[in-house]
């Protein structure tokens, strides 16, 4: 039997960058300081014009296969979370596919989901490869909201940031015995999720699906009277109504989560959140009664970055010192959709 571990993670960061000055030169009452206290964010990565979520996605994992960790030929299934594909069909993951040189032999599938999708994805990658699914796994986070957002929109575009993230699986042998049967503690998992989708309409493109196929006034911008401007083919965002369902959802996740797998806060080493704003973080933070020396914010340099906040901030908390392997590590997400998930991983001592 195999046991899934995570081998590696990368990712990728777009050169263009969104400073706070841009922000407090447009937006009334804003200083570069204020928005730094509040957000925890000094700068957001921006993709180009040009460049898409698939672009990302491949650079990401080009930095993956440089590290030597696997070749491509290796790889057999990837799965890639993203709110922002190329097209709506076909799936992007099959151009991913293309572009890396994959072998034929190799499933591929995009998933669409939020904050919460890097730690779905590595449900969804467990279940592969201790199945027999798959043995190297490509688990691929790329998101471009900044595309999606008016640059009148106080209430998003300071949050935002565009990022990809590659992160490898892979079946490793088991240990231990159990009868005749080796067993091994997993390094990825338990998990716990939920979902609560009356609160759609609180982080959504309203217009351009089947659902409300786009119409000429949908492109008309309009503020909504709190300081914001946006048309129905942008993003709109009740952040008053994320933010009540984060404080509801994740300290119970995170209860449940310890409660499934037997473990206390102690026995965690390291707690990386969904990097969604600073205030929002310190507030979770708290009502967790999470010990700050374990707790890993990452935003300055990143923003939100929605699906790859976790991925990139388990890189960096590595980097630092503070994220260390051997150790349990919690990982929870949470936004769109509503959505929300929380799932324990073990780094071995091979992870680079």
């Amino acid at each position: 039997m195999k046991s899934a571990s995570i081998v590696s993670i990368t990712y990728y960061l777009p050169e263009k960058k969104l400073g706070n000055r841009v922000l407090a030169e447009l937006f009334s009452g804003w200083t570069e300081d204020k928005i730094a206290r509040k957000l925890g964010i000094v700068e957001r990565p921006i993709a180009a014009m040009n460049e898409t979520a698939v672009d990302m996605a491949v650079l990401a994992a080009e930095r993956l296969f440089d590290k030597g960790v696997c070749e491509p030929e290796e790889i057999d299934y990837v799965l890639l979370c993203t709110q922002s594909p190329d097209y709506l069909l076909p799936t992007s993951a099959c151009i991913v596919h293309e572009r890396l040189g994959l072998p034929k032999a190799c499933g591929a599938l995009d998933f669409n989901l939020g904050c919460s999708g890097y730690v779905y994805g590595l449900s969804l990658a467990k279940g592969l490869v201790e199945g027999g699914m798959a043995q190297n796994l490509l688990l691929l986070t790329s998101e471009t909201y900044t595309k999606y957002i008016n640059q009148l929109d106080r209430g998003s575009r300071p949050l935002f940031g565009d990022a990809a993230a590659a992160t490898l699986i892979r079946g490793v042998d088991a240990v231990g015995q159990q009868g005749d049967v080796k067993i091994a503690e997993p390094s990825i998992g338990p998990f716990v999720f939920g979902t609560d989708g009356s609160g759609a309409d609180l982080l959504i493109v309203p217009a351009g699906g089947h659902r409300s196929p786009v119409k000429t006034d949908d492109y008309i911008e309009r503020s909504d009277g709190r300081g914001s401007v946006r048309s129905r083919v942008q993003l709109s965002m009740h952040g008053p109504g994320i933010f009540a369902f984060a404080i509801d959802r994740v300290p119970t996740a995170v209860r449940e989560l310890l409660d499934k797998s037997g473990k206390t806060k102690d026995d965690i080493g390291c707690y990386v959140f969904h990097q969604a704003n600073k205030y929002m973080l310190d507030k979770l933070r708290e009502l967790c009664n999470i010990d700050e020396a374990k707790y890993y914010n990452d935003m300055a340099y990143r923003g939100n970055t929605v699906s790859s906040s976790i991925p990139i901030a388990m890189v960096d908390a590595f980097e630092s010192g503070m994220l260390k392997t051997g150790e349990s590590v919690m990982l929870v997400g949470f936004g769109v959709g509503l959505s929300w998930a929380a799932g324990l991983v073990v780094l071995p001592d091979c992870f680079c």
